[in-house]
């Protein structure tokens, strides 16, 4: 006996898409609970299976899940002794330190709302989450200046925060997690509410912001089991086998790869705590610890294979994963000439799971995000809210007009407006358009708001920007429209220069014929502008719609 796996799924194993698709069914009990249905089972029955292996720079921890039932018992009579009850939001921001998982285990036991967010936020953020999420308690790193942040927001809010940290120097006014764990009691009973649900909210994450003020996405105690075909199917990941997501604990991709899906498949999960990004370290010592699923965006793919990795052992590796971006043909096949492995793309947001991906027994388009998962209703709409043809492109859009499927958000919390501009008339809208193959394989375009209208060609700027980062000077890129009082619009692209290449007129002729060849030639970019970053959210995404307000003031002068 290993993973957990087949508790909740009844049959594991499927012969084909078709199979996989009209016969995977997940079994979501009424009580369901993570923390103790899934890590304090294991504790019990395989007390010394791996849960965690955790590295930073200067050390290495093991964590069974004996460990971790303990840790999170010891922590939930922690933040019981602080007041935290059913429904208490506490912020997390603890970038990769191993103490998030036994924190959000805690937290899932005491029924409280584990409210994750990066270490990046700047004081006007803090304030911002702060107050729109009523959060009391407040769990971070020590350094970095976020502590002196949450002080700095403390004060100007005129609250009186729970205030814990981790990290080695006393701060007065601070609990120290670590020292309060170590002495709390390791005997915590199951709390016992008269209106316990699976429905009750466990997890809020805030969106990027990338179009406004970002917005807090709930989900359900229920969610984690629908990380099954995330992980069990997508990733693939390997029974006693390292998963390893890169992301930090702050953005929604932890909870696809770093804690849910991985351990009820009976994975363990592997995470590197770095300060920077250093691709061949991080890859490097990744494969020391003989991880044997990955899942990173294409732009660390892309970082990889411009390090010298030929004399890495590949050789525990057995499945990778991507999302987020486009996947350029050009990182797909010198990853697999390396690895022997074909990378497999998938399309989710923080408001879902893995929605539709490049399963198992999908043979691979080149870009493609692949097929739906079985939980979803997955259809395409036109502008006339009818359903697109093959070939047209349309929003994405899940069908709940008989169910709401498990893996989708419960909406955005205490925002009834902004939920009810997303789930309306049986659907939710994702907001992202794509279109359909002849052989049902989806294919993104992006953004509704991002698609560029050029002289009746509607242009997606994700095929452009695959296409640009195909040629070996451009590191990284952003493609948007701006106005063209003929065109209505023309293609711009802002572009990053990798190592050893300058802007120039001739390099800039010379990205637009490249363009001109990989792609329809009417997507090539008109306008190329040279930068030393883009602009992003603190989650990593492209801020194309700062790009184009700065493009619109541009043109207005």
């Amino acid at each position: 006996m290993t993973s957990l796996l087949n508790r909740y799924v009844p049959r594991t194993e499927f012969d084909s898409y078709e199979d996989f698709n009209e016969n995977l069914k997940i079994t979501v009990p009424e009580d369901f609970n993570f923390a103790y249905d899934i890590v304090d089972v294991y504790a019990k029955e395989q007390p010394d299976k791996v849960a965690l292996s955790w590295c930073d720079d200067n050390q290495e921890k093991i964590f069974t899940f004996s460990n971790l039932k303990q840790l999170s018992d010891k922590a939930a009579n922690f933040f019981k002794s602080l007041g935290v009850t059913k429904g208490d939001r506490v912020l997390l921001t603890l970038k990769s330190r191993y103490d998030f998982w036994y924190c959000m285990l805690a937290l899932h036991k005491l029924k409280a709302i584990a409210v994750p967010a990066t270490h990046m936020l700047k004081p006007e953020d803090i304030e911002y989450r702060i107050d729109v999420a009523g959060i009391k308690t407040v769990v971070t790193i020590r350094e970095d200046g976020v502590p002196e942040s949450y002080a700095e927001v403390e004060k100007t809010l005129g609250l009186k925060l729970n205030k814990v940290f981790v990290g080695t120097e006393d701060m007065p006014g601070w609990y120290d997690l670590r020292k309060e764990v170590k002495k709390a009691s390791d005997n915590f009973e199951r709390p016992v509410y008269d209106d316990d649900s699976v429905e009750d909210t466990s997890v809020i994450f805030f969106s990027s912001g990338s179009t406004g003020q970002p917005k807090m996405i709930k989900h359900s105690f229920g969610y984690p089991l629908a990380h099954i075909v995330t992980s069990n199917y997508w990733h693939q990941v390997v029974d006693n086998g390292l998963h390893y997501t890169i992301a930090d604990t702050g953005w929604g991709k932890a909870l696809w790869g770093e804690i849910y899906g991985p351990w009820i498949s009976g994975s363990g999960i592997y995470i590197y705590d770095y300060d920077r990004f250093h691709p061949y370290e991080v890859l490097s010592k990744a494969l020391e610890h003989k991880i044997t699923t990955l899942c990173c965006p294409p732009t660390m793919y892309r970082f990889f294979i411009k390090e010298d990795i030929d004399n890495l052992d590949f050789s525990s590796l057995q499945h990778a994963t991507t999302a987020g971006e486009p996947l350029n043909d050009e990182v797909f096949y010198k990853f697999k000439e390396l690895t022997g492995l074909s990378i497999r793309e998938a399309f989710g947001q923080t408001e879902t799971v893995a929605t539709i991906a490049n399963f198992p027994w999908v043979d691979i388009k080149l870009g493609s995000m692949g097929k739906p998962a079985p939980l979803f209703n997955i259809k395409l709409l036109n502008t006339d809210g009818c359903e697109c043809d093959v070939g047209e492109e349309g929003e994405i859009v899940f069908d709940i007009s008989e169910g709401y499927p498990l893996g989708l958000f419960k909406g955005y919390y205490n925002n009834q407006e902004k939920t009810d501009e997303t789930i309306y008339d049986g659907y939710y809208h994702t907001g992202d358009s794509a279109w359909i193959d002849e052989d049902g394989y989806y294919w993104y375009k992006g953004r509704i708001d991002d698609v560029i209208k050029s002289s009746g060609y509607k242009i997606g700027p994700y095929e452009v920007e695959s296409a640009l980062l195909s040629h070996s000077a451009v590191l990284d890129c952003a493609v948007t429209g701006i106005p063209h009082p003929i065109r209505g619009q023309i293609v711009k692209a802002t572009i990053v220069l990798d190592k050893g290449y300058q802007p120039s007129q001739e390099l800039t002729k010379d990205i637009q014929n490249h363009v001109k060849h990989v792609t329809a030639p009417y997507k090539y970019p008109r306008a190329i502008e040279y930068v030393d970053e883009l602009p992003k959210t603190i989650s990593g995404k492209i801020m194309r719609k700062k790009i184009r307000l700065e493009d619109e003031e541009k043109f207005k002068k």
